[in-house]
């Protein structure tokens, strides 16, 4: 375990070579599971104001549980998620060539908002728990991702490389620095 200010950060961080792999698992994160993808309460507001421009690059379903139900649900614990559709996938999900992709994401990489998309989903798959006071940043370990690991193996890619824009969005530049310090001192290798 890696201590960084208020984080309490898995060996598994370090330890887990990881890159995903789209063409192999057609983005199944975004369609599997039992709820949608975790949500920062402020992030709420941001889709929501960032609908009208996410709306046409969603697929009708996603439209219609979003103008239904609204950019959020909640899972089994009461945390906020994104709606799912038919149970299934996250309502911001569309197709390209049969692989899952983001509409919010799209809508950033257009120009058309300046939220990229839910940090759980950027930082993915890292997740973050409350645990009094601290966060714990965890590897959630998931057989759809069995491709991803194998390419990060080849490539020999750690999770916090692989992650670093994500990693970095969420806590800062220096907490990511203070974490590759702290791998990299030999008696941590």
């Amino acid at each position: 375990m890696i201590a960084i200010d208020n984080t309490l950060i898995s060996d598994d961080i370090r330890d887990v070579c990881f890159i995903c792999d789209l063409a192999k698992c057609k983005g199944a994160c975004c369609v599997e599971g039992d709820a949608g993808a975790p949500l920062e309460e402020e992030e709420i507001a941001i889709i929501e104001d960032a609908l009208d421009e996410i709306k046409p690059l969603m697929t009708p379903d996603g439209i219609a549980v979003v103008e239904k139900s609204g950019v959020f649900d909640y899972d089994m614990f009461g945390h906020f998620v994104t709606p799912l559709v038919h149970d299934h996938e996250c309502a911001f999900v569309y197709f390209e060539k049969g692989i899952a992709l983001c509409a919010i994401e799209k809508a950033f990489e257009k120009g058309l908002i300046d939220f990229r998309k839910p940090i759980s989903c950027h930082l993915y798959p890292i997740r973050i728990s409350g645990l009094h006071d601290f966060t714990a940043v965890n590897y959630h370990e998931w057989e759809i991702c069995n491709a991803a690991l194998r390419k990060g193996k080849a490539a020999n890619t750690p999770l916090y490389i692989f992650l670093k824009e994500p990693l970095i969005r969420k806590y800062g530049e220096k907490w990511y620095n203070d974490l590759v310090k702290h791998i990299e001192l030999p008696e941590n290798r």
